[in-house]
Parts: structure tokens; C-alpha cells; sequence
């Protein structure tokens, strides 16, 4: 049997690929000839939702250090070296023929630890700019799988494996019927459709795009539109649509059904994190990426920037959003040699497979 150790967390964007990693080792290798654990941060998110996927997770005390003065990075350093040691722990105790980390600071105690003690590690980085831990512990790492050309910037060009980021579940709107999915969100198909999606926890600017629009229309949308709120900004968008109704308007916290959302939506416009554009690729969708500024490195500018370059997606800045993204997306909706070249563009990227990939990778390391 096969043990592997799998790391990453602090956001879905480094759980989700590492737990769909895990579900390629289970496919490949069978449920008796692998046994996975997961190592993530003490009190993040991982930690809840490692276990509901049905996986073992022990948890470190490392944390980030905050951008802001605060007297929490005074501890740091003693967080730091308390996680080390637990981490080599872990380590001696599970005994792994491989660990792979998937980014963010949950992963670098246990890889860091692994590689000095002679364990083969390997890295799966899911942004155009790559993280800084992953840019540490990169150096010693048998393989580095990323999700972009031009990462020879960040790590050695002869152990780059480009592999794509794994998703969970298949994004392909490839036998969805479409009537059914129109029908899901009360929609009409001689109407074109643009999807606003921000995450699970919501996203300011395209909430407050959403509402400026609104506020200029009498009653009814010239488009049908999949508006996704996220959680945090539920109830106070739930209480405007209650003030401005507004026909052709599906609004919702989370999208439950993404593959019908993918197969009526006409046009995006979406975040630029890593894992969405991989999806938005898969269901080959022309979107307008609307990049978050608040991100270290400024990566989701890059990760939408590698696209527009490639004239997969179109771009509007944050700070622009509210005043011209409705209307540039309406536009695109409108010009059907835009679209045509824009979906045929994003397709070219998508890699289906990556799990699989990433898994391969690991197991070529395996006793």
C-alpha cells in the first residue's frame, strides 16, 4: 500500500485541488492501495473541509504573517518551529513514500521537514505567479506541476511538469441538456445570458456592479442574468432585489448546479483565482475576468492577464467594475465573432485530466 501526504490550505483554491488529487489516487491506485493524510493549519478551513470529503486531516499551529503590524508576528517565528517539529512528528509516524504540497502556508512545515529528511516531495502551484512557499520549498522538490507556461521564472525549468489544476468535479457542459438547465433558473432561450460569480463568501465590487445596474433598469433585465452573491453578502443583496425586482434575474448565495449555470450562461464575469479560470477553460465560456487586488502578488491580475494575452478572456480592472463591466459584457454578448473566438481560445487550455496528472507525478516517487 501507497502512503501519501498531502498539504495545503488557508483557501478552497489550495484544498480543493489537493483533495481532488486525492480522489485521482483512490481512482487510480484503488480504496485498499493508498492511504492519504492530509496536513493543514489549525483553525482553517481545511480542517472542516478535508473531513467532510471523507479524509483524515492533523492540523499544525503555522499561521501567515499579516501584512499589517500586529503583535501576532512576534509569535510567529515560535508557530514556525513548533509546526516543524510536529510536523517531522507526523512525519516519523505515517512514514510516507511521498508528500505533496498544493501551496499556502499550511503546507511548508511538513515539506520543509520532509525534504531534510530525505522524503521525495512534489509541488502543485496553481497560479501564473507562483507563491512564496512554494517558491521555497520548490528548490528540493522532485517535481513541480504548475498550471502555466513561463514558470521556468520561479522553478527549474527540467522539473517543471505542466499538469493543469485539478478540479473536483468535470466543469464540461458536454451532455447537459440545456432546456432542463434553462429551466433550473426559469430562464428563456431566446434570451442571452450573462453569469456574475464571485465565490463562496461574495465579492464587493461585483455585488456593487450588480446593484448600479439594477438601479438603472425599469423592472426588467434586457439579458437573463446568474447572479451569485457568496454568503457574506446574501441577506443585504437578497433585501435589495426585495426593493428593486427586477425580471430575468436569478439570485442566489451559491450556485448548487454549476454545470447548468456553465450551459446557459453566455458570457462571465467572474474573479481570476486560479481554480475558477481552470473551470471557466473546461466549460470554454468567454468571460470578463474582474481580478481581486487584495492578493499577494497581485496573482489573479496575472493569472487573467495569461489569457487576455492569449485572447481567451477579456479583463476589467476592480477599480473600474462598477461603471463598465455590465456594459462590457453586454457587448461581447452582442458580437458573436467575439464569442466564437473567445470560447474557441479559453477550450484550447483546458487540461481535463489534471488530477490524474498530479497524481501520476507523485507516484512516480512512491517505494
Amino acid at each position: 500500500m501507497k502512503r501519501i501526504i498531502l498539504s495545503g490550505g488557508g483557501t478552497g483554491g489550495h484544498i480543493y485541488p489537493a483533495i481532488a488529487v486525492a480522489e485521482a489516487l483512490k481512482r487510480i491506485l484503488g480504496e485498499d492501495g493508498v492511504e492519504i493524510l492530509f496536513v493543514g493549519a489549525e483553525g482553517k478551513m481545511e480542517m472542516t473541509a478535508v473531513p467532510k470529503a471523507g479524509y483524515r486531516i492533523i492540523g499544525v499551529p503555522i499561521a501567515g504573517l499579516q501584512r499589517s503590524f500586529t503583535l501576532k508576528n512576534l509569535l510567529l517565528p515560535f508557530r514556525i518551529m513548533k509546526s516543524i517539529r510536529q510536523a517531522k512528528s507526523i512525519l516519523k509516524g505515517f512514514q510516507p513514500d511521498v508528500v505533496v504540497g498544493f501551496g499556502g502556508y499550511a503546507s511548508a512545515p511538513v515539506l520543509w521537514a520532509a525534504q531534510r529528511m530525505g522524503i521525495p516531495t512534489v509541488i502543485q502551484e496553481q497560479n501564473s505567479y507562483a507563491g512564496l512557499v512554494n517558491k521555497i520549498v520548490g528548490k528540493r522538490a522532485k517535481s513541480i506541476c504548475v498550471a502555466y507556461d513561463g514558470m521556468e521564472r520561479f522553478f527549474p525549468a527540467e522539473r517543471i511538469v505542466k499538469t493543469g489544476n485539478p478540479l473536483r468535479s468535470a466543469f464540461s457542459v458536454e451532455g447537459i441538456d440545456k432546456a432542463e438547465a434553462l429551466e433550473y433558473f426559469g430562464f428563456d432561450a431566446s434570451l442571452p445570458t450573462i453569469m456574475v460569480v464571485g465565490g463562496s463568501l461574495g465579492t464587493r465590487t461585483l455585488n456593487n456592479m450588480m446593484r448600479s445596474w439594477i438601479m438603472t433598469l425599469s423592472g426588467k433585465a434586457p439579458v437573463q442574468v446568474i447572479w451569485q452573491t457568496g454568503r457574506y453578502y446574501e441577506a443585504e443583496m437578497k433585501l435589495f432585489l426585495e426593493q428593486y425586482p427586477t425580471a430575468n434575474i436569478w439570485q442566489g448565495a451559491f450556485i448548487d448546479r454549476m454545470d447548468y449555470a456553465y450551459a446557459v450562461s453566455d458570457v462571465v464575469i467572474s474573479r481570476s483565482g486560479a481554480c475558477t479560470v481552470s473551470e471557466l477553460c473546461l466549460a470554454a465560456k468567454p468571460t470578463l475576468f474582474v481580478p481581486s487586488p487584495n492578493v499577494a502578488e497581485d496573482h489573479q491580475t496575472k493569472n487573467a492577464q495569461a489569457l487576455v494575452d492569449k485572447k481567451a478572456a477579456r479583463m476589467v480592472a476592480d477599480a473600474d467594475a462598477v461603471d463598465c463591466a455590465i456594459s462590457t459584457a453586454l457587448r461581447m454578448v452582442s458580437d458573436e465573432g467575439e464569442m466564437t473566438m473567445l470560447s474557441k481560445n479559453i477550450a484550447k487550455l483546458a487540461i481535463a485530466d489534471s488530477a490524474d496528472q498530479v497524481a501520476a507525478e507523485a507516484l512516480k516517487y512512491c517505494k
